[in-house]
């Protein structure tokens, strides 16, 4: 808990620079949020959003120190902690991998880190957010590696699992601000 405070306490930092900058530069910043796709970043908060839903139904599967399915690969409920950290892995995978993209259009539409302030703000704020979450993609697949290492699934590769989860929330928490704050405030 202490760690994710002094990440909250980090991403304020963020948020202080992108409004320090937005506010010295307002003009810029309307001409740059125009390029936004704001239909593409809300898909994709979507999936990071459905994400955290998945990691919790893991959390529910450790928690009752069911590591892995008990049936049938589509019989959803009797997926195990795996199968659903897996599913949260792919979610948040493909929600790196749409932001790589935003950025790669963004970069062909001339905003890039170093043109102005704006391309700083933007991508600072949403790139460090990247780098977290694919630090949290590395801690499930972390956790998914002990589940079968482990001779025995315990409360101890339990508690492992909702630690994990308690960070992948608070990233989809942050991305929630971020998103509304980069694409929507005016």
């Amino acid at each position: 808990m202490v760690w994710l405070a002094s990440e909250l306490m980090f991403f304020g930092g963020l948020f202080a620079m992108y409004f320090t900058l937005r506010s010295t530069s307002p003009a810029l910043w309307a001409e740059n949020t125009a390029i936004l796709n704001v239909p593409l970043a809300a898909a994709n908060t979507v999936i990071l959003v459905l994400s955290s839903f998945t990691a919790q139904f893991g959390v529910f599967a450790a928690e009752r120190l069911q590591p892995r399915r008990t049936g049938g690969l589509l019989s959803f409920r009797s997926w195990g902690m795996v199968e659903w950290f897996i599913l949260t892995v792919l979610m948040g995978s493909v929600f790196v991998a749409v932001q790589a993209f935003e950025y790669a259009t963004l970069v062909t539409e001339g905003v890039t880190i170093a043109a102005n302030a704006y391309g700083s703000a933007f991508y600072i704020t949403t790139g460090f957010h990247a780098l977290h979450v694919t630090g949290g993609l590395i801690a499930f697949l972390f956790i998914i590696g002990r589940a079968f290492l482990a001779r025995r699934f315990g409360h101890h590769e339990a508690t492992s699992a909702i630690v994990v989860s308690y960070y992948w929330h608070f990233v989809d928490v942050v991305w929630i601000a971020l998103f509304f704050i980069v694409y929507f405030l005016k």
